[in-house]
């Protein structure tokens, strides 16, 4: 075991051996204990090209909407927390994953369409839908200014999904019940504190903030640990009363980026001082190993990419299929048994 800047950075923090980690969780190594590689269809495969290709066609996409960077990462997200990092998220139906309410305004699917059918044409039933996702997000993440990181890939896809199985949480999570949801799926306090770091960039609807501007706790009061400023600021793109025939607008989830999307580490600050966004981002003050977690991403945006890429692959072994489990899926919508030849 070795232990990284982390374990002195936080140091008093309550799961400080979360912090003592092996060289898959400081340093990738090359073969990953789930089965997954790094530099898996270069190696093992005849689609040689894979990860450059990907890059390629998700540049041409971010260039036009750098809003994609924030869709992929949300798309990860709800694909490895249900049942693994799968690609099921992905997959059409009428009780599929993506109809469930949590995963209403969900976007991207068509950029994982056009790579998964460039990918089909250069080497067919190779790359799988589930690996495309997690190097199309790592690509945006590192073009909006976080770090190219290595991801481990081999995945294969799932062949069902379920609306039942959706056990998202809501933003008005507590930090303990966050941190139970995590651990729940193997990962720590140091991974929800930096996962939460990707809202430094994308948005959400005004109805997720209501409470805390209006009614928290059924108190007819504000949140009081939001920053009146940043209160009076969201209320005026989020009225009370919802305007009639309108859409409903939406916040920044990171007012100090906005609508550059731009990946920094301005989303801690702005938790530390107050004005976080999401109940679940204030949350992040409410527990010593959060506050510790934010001042030391807030202090240093080397250390937040680095460890943010590193979750991000202990995120993406979640459930993961590999061997014979699992299929190549020819079009990422249908699985083999349901594609429309």
């Amino acid at each position: 075991m070795r232990c990284y800047w982390l374990a002195a950075a936080v140091a008093g923090l309550s799961l400080w051996a979360s912090c003592c980690v092996d060289e898959a969780r400081g340093q990738p190594t090359r073969q990953d204990v789930n089965g997954l590689a790094l530099n898996y269809y270069t190696k093992n495969t005849n689609c040689t090209r894979a990860e450059t290709n990907i890059r390629n066609l998700v540049r041409a996409a971010w260039e036009l909407d750098p809003s994609i960077t924030a869709a992929l990462l949300r798309l990860v997200y709800s694909d490895c927390f249900v049942t693994g990092c799968d690609g099921s998220i992905l997959l059409d139906g009428e009780r599929s994953e993506k109809m469930a309410d949590q995963n209403q305004g969900l976007r991207g699917f068509e950029l994982i369409d056009n790579i998964k059918q460039e990918m089909e044409s250069k080497c067919p039933g190779i790359v799988s839908c589930s690996d495309i996702l997690h190097l199309a997000a790592r690509d945006a993440v590192s073009m909006a200014g976080g770090w190219n990181y290595p991801v481990f890939t081999g995945r294969r896809d799932g062949t069902t999904s379920n609306v039942s199985d959706v056990d998202l949480p809501p933003p008005t999570i507590s930090w303990d019940d966050a941190v139970a949801y995590f651990s729940s799926r193997n990962l720590d306090v140091l991974d929800l504190g930096t996962l939460l770091g990707a809202h430094t960039m994308g948005v959400a609807n005004c109805h997720y903030v209501h409470y805390r501007i209006y009614n928290y706790n059924n108190t007819g009061l504000p949140d009081a640990t939001m920053d009146c400023r940043f209160a009076r600021q969201l209320a005026a793109t989020c009225p009370y009363k919802p305007r009639r025939n309108r859409p409903e607008p939406a916040v920044f989830l990171n007012p100090t980026t906005g609508a550059s999307y731009n990946f920094s580490n301005s989303y801690y600050a702005n938790v530390l001082s107050n004005e976080g966004v999401l109940g679940i981002d204030q949350q992040l003050t409410t527990s010593r190993d959060g506050v510790r977690i934010a001042e030391e991403y807030t202090r240093s945006f080397k250390d937040f990419r680095r460890f943010f890429a590193n979750s991000m692959n202990r995120m993406g072994r979640i459930g993961v299929l590999t061997g014979k489990l699992g299929e190549i899926r020819p079009n990422c919508r249908f699985t083999r048994a349901n594609f429309p030849h």
